[in-house]
């Protein structure tokens, strides 16, 4: 590996280290309904978006909030020796992909059956640092 490459992959490590991610896949809730949710916590701090979901009544906001928790432990375990309050963390990205669908046949009049499409979705939150961000 020459210098120049290798000097590049430590800088993408060293910029991987200040974002951490966590997915929740094949989520069995409309795209729709999740995307609420996300919106409530797109660019949020850490700290008000865990309070924002807690208390919401939208049942999208416990898969959320759980994957949230997921994202911040995986940020610790990426900087061991940093604090979660000095790196002041927000969410940075939350996306909504629709996943994979189940089709069924409901019963109709007259002996016809109508399709019910029983939606998914992906959900993708990433963390990002406001202290690393502005050096």
């Amino acid at each position: 590996m020459g210098v120049r490459k290798r000097q590049r992959a430590e800088q993408i490590k060293e910029a991987k280290k200040q974002v951490a991610f966590a997915k929740l896949n094949n989520c069995p809730t409309s795209p729709r309904k999740m995307r609420l949710v996300a919106d409530l916590v797109r660019g949020e701090d850490v700290e008000k978006a865990l309070q924002i979901l807690r208390f919401s009544t939208k049942e999208a906001s416990g898969r959320v909030e759980k994957l949230l928790l997921s994202a911040i432990a995986n940020w610790q375990q990426k900087n061991e020796d940093a604090d979660i309050e000095d790196a002041e963390l927000y969410v940075k990205e939350i996306r909504v992909d629709g996943g994979s669908m189940l089709k069924r046949l409901r019963p109709a009049p007259q002996g016809r059956a109508h399709r019910i499409r029983k939606r998914s979705n992906h959900v993708t939150l990433v963390l990002g640092s406001k202290n690393n961000t502005q050096s």
